[in-house]
């Protein structure tokens, strides 16, 4: 199994009798389910529908969904708008009260936007709810086709972060063999450092270890390395699971963040800390793509 983005585009076209339409379903990232549909007048009936499609279809994501419809031409028939024409002739008299001019054409007149309009026979209830069933037909198809294309882009996504956390447990070892070497590092700097201030005088080697023991304990780092192997474990378990991961994968890389920050504060060597520094570059790169995961 792979996993499914949030982004992706799909269209479908259909007809039925004397119509034909489109679709154009758009999805982006989203924190939850959210669906905005634009219909033709008349149509806001489907859109319960439309709604539970989506639904069963798809998990998160901000959903776009546009339906464009067109009608065969017909014998056209048409009807004069009294009230559009009552408007224009009344505004015809007052012109002509104040400015003496030609009075207009019938045929001017009826070229007005508004006043002559087409005749379209309403379509009964039957005919509505078979033509509803083709639309919602026609717009799983480009539901199905958006699931694909979503799909398409979570195998990207998915190969993309398996490199992130092949990275990050490459930059992981080489923390933890660095650590190893800590303690002793440690001392041998304070003993250095003491030997500097003390002018060459000796130094207690008990009190040496005592200091070397409380900054190793201050700078030890085991503990969140053995965590960021274990985040890695978790994402790579995560990326091979069916259904949505994508909300558990956000909380994961704020886990791997809270652990490179730690390691960061830590390190009291430049290079352990330039590593930490590194993991925290790869994390950031890391959620930029978990964040279109479903």
């Amino acid at each position: 199994m792979t996993i499914s983005s949030m982004t992706g585009f799909a269209r479908a076209n259909g007809a039925f009798e004397d119509r034909s339409w489109s679709w154009e379903v758009k999805s982006v990232n989203g924190r939850g389910l959210e669906v905005r549909s634009r219909l033709p007048q008349g149509f806001d009936f489907i859109e319960p529908d439309i709604r539970k499609a989506v639904q069963k279809a798809l998990h998160r994501g901000s959903l776009s969904v546009n339906l464009t419809m067109q009608r065969e031409a017909t014998d056209a028939r048409y009807r004069v708008n009294n009230e559009a024409l009552s408007n224009v002739l009344t505004m015809v008299d007052h012109i002509n009260m104040r400015v003496k001019c030609d009075l207009p054409r019938a045929e001017s007149i009826l070229a007005l936007r508004g006043v002559l309009e087409p005749v379209e026979d309403e379509p009964d209830d039957a005919a509505m709810a078979a033509l509803g069933k083709a639309l919602l037909a026609s717009f799983d198809e480009a539901l199905k086709a958006l699931a694909d294309a979503r799909k398409k882009e979570g195998k990207a996504l998915s190969s993309a972060i398996a490199d992130q956390l092949t990275e990050i447990e490459k930059l992981n070892k080489a923390a933890t063999k660095l650590a190893a070497t800590a303690p002793k590092a440690l001392r041998d700097k304070i003993a250095a450092q003491l030997e500097t201030l003390l002018a060459g005088a000796p130094i207690p080697e008990e009190r040496l270890a005592q200091e070397a023991a409380l900054l190793a304990v201050k700078a030890d780092v085991r503990e969140e390395l053995d965590r960021l192997t274990a985040h890695i474990e978790g994402a790579r378990a995560l990326l091979k699971e069916a259904g949505p991961v994508g909300r558990s994968l956000d909380f994961l890389t704020q886990e791997f963040n809270r652990e490179a920050n730690t390691l960061c504060s830590k390190a009291s060597d430049m290079t352990l800390k330039q590593i930490g520094l590194d993991l925290k570059k790869t994390i950031d790169q890391m959620r930029e793509q978990v964040q279109n995961v479903e």
